[in-house]
């Protein structure tokens, strides 16, 4: 594994452990955890399966940052930080598949401002601990 996809892979570890007391914080239910984990299934395996899918999509995510010549925490958050924007529409499709939205569990997310500051939050302290940990030259 190449240290992009490793230091992609602790940034995601870092967000989801982080993730609980962002929700606190922002007042949200949301998280990237659930959001992955329940897509899959229901009940107490959504978790952990939400937390590998989240760990699998930090490494991809870390493997083409480095890749592309991604050195240092200002590109990463940066990086980090373009990758929510570009997804953030995708949330219209969520809050019409989810089955959490479509429960009613969760708000509606695409204009969901305290779930939007979040993710800038969290995006945040992922290109953080991604770029310290890819920074430099390449070995």
């Amino acid at each position: 594994m190449s240290r992009g996809a490793l230091a992609g892979t602790a940034a995601a570890g870092a967000w989801a452990a982080a993730e609980p007391l962002a929700r606190r914080v922002f007042g949200t239910e949301f998280g990237d955890v659930r959001l992955l984990g329940r897509l899959v299934t229901r009940g107490p395996a959504s978790t952990p399966i939400g937390v590998g899918l989240h760990l699998v999509n930090g490494a991809a995510f870390g493997a083409v940052f480095e890749r592309l010549g991604g050195r240092g925490r200002r590109q990463a958050v940066a990086a980090a930080q373009l990758e929510n924007l570009a997804l953030w529409p995708a949330l219209a499709v969520v809050d019409r598949i989810h089955p959490d939205r479509r429960s009613g569990a969760l708000p509606r997310l695409l204009t969901n401002r305290r779930v939007l500051a979040q993710e800038v939050a969290l995006h945040l302290l992922f290109g953080l601990v991604l770029g310290t940990l890819v920074r430099g030259e390449k070995r």
